[in-house]
């Protein structure tokens, strides 16, 4: 059974967002654990988590992935942003503890000018202090389009981290279709190519979620600016290779694709994801997916 969300909003609780999955045709989600600043994070409702769970049990959701802040960066050169990293990561550790066994999705950083291996080395160490034996919740290394000084930006730098880490059973990887293709893995023309240099560099069995986002840029741009489900650079026919690829069936595949603008009102804008989540199940593209989104906000 194909596995797919988007990512929602977590400030109405875990129940509010299975609800909102089940009425936009998923059957997974993402969520930030606390504002994507990285500021400090909503207590959680046991009772709330406890409804969550009956109505995913119900419905078919047995898997969720957390995404930590985008701002966290635990290999920046300054100490304070770095010890900042480890203590939100740490407590959002705690805090998934509350849904044991799911998936915790963090970007791997930014090295700030000391070197990938330095970044590497730093990154490692966060996550030697953060893991703990005990813990159900597997943590995530997110590929990277490899803008600025990003680390993440090849399979090999995302091989070194887990190479370095002492508890690495509990980590894996997370996918973005639009970031490994702006980081010059050519999914749209060699998708086996490409799994197969994964699969020999960290392994397939690493591969935990997958970020499902079309590309505004051409393959190799090092930009990371997604595009809505067959709009963009990579295109439908590719993506759904990846929808379908039998090595992915049980791997959550989360959209976090742009909202849709309103024409006369610049500060507004729909949410695509029942629209593309439709049209993905029906494996047919729709040009016109962009305007039905506006007709029916109307």
């Amino acid at each position: 059974m194909l596995k797919i969300g988007s990512h929602l909003s977590s400030s109405k609780g875990y129940l509010h967002m299975g609800k909102e999955a089940v009425s936009i045709g998923a059957n997974t989600f993402q969520f930030f654990t606390r504002n994507p600043r990285g500021s400090k994070a909503k207590e959680i409702d046991p009772e709330d988590v406890r409804k969550f769970w009956e109505f995913a049990a119900e419905h078919g959701i047995d898997v969720i992935l957390a995404h930590a802040p985008y701002t966290l960066n635990a290999c920046s050169k300054d100490a304070h942003t770095r010890e900042f990293a480890l203590m939100t990561m740490e407590d959002d550790l705690r805090r998934m503890e509350y849904t044991p066994g799911n998936l915790y999705n963090f970007h791997p950083g930014s090295h700030t000018g000391q070197g990938s291996e330095e970044g590497i080395r730093l990154i490692a160490d966060t996550l030697n202090r953060i893991l703990k034996s005990e813990q159900t919740t597997t943590v995530l290394l997110e590929t990277m389009a490899g803008k600025g000084t990003e680390v993440g930006r090849s399979f090999e730098e995302l091989a070194a981290i887990l190479e370095r880490v002492e508890l690495s059973d509990h980590m894996g990887v997370c996918l973005d279709t639009c970031h490994v293709y702006d980081a010059g893995y050519d999914i749209v023309h060699d998708l086996d190519g490409v799994l197969e240099k994964f699969d020999r560099v960290i392994g397939l069995k690493r591969l935990k979620a997958i970020h499902l986002n079309d590309s505004k840029n051409p393959c190799g741009a090092h930009k990371d600016r997604h595009e809505n489900f067959g709009f963009g650079e990579i295109g439908f026919e590719a993506l759904m290779q990846v929808v379908n690829c039998p090595d992915f069936e049980q791997i959550p595949k989360i959209l976090e694709t742009p909202y849709i603008p309103d024409a006369e009102n610049k500060k507004k804008s729909y949410a695509p994801y029942k629209f593309e989540i439709e049209m993905i199940r029906k494996g047919l593209f729709d040009a016109q997916l962009k305007e039905k989104i506006l007709q029916a906000a109307k």
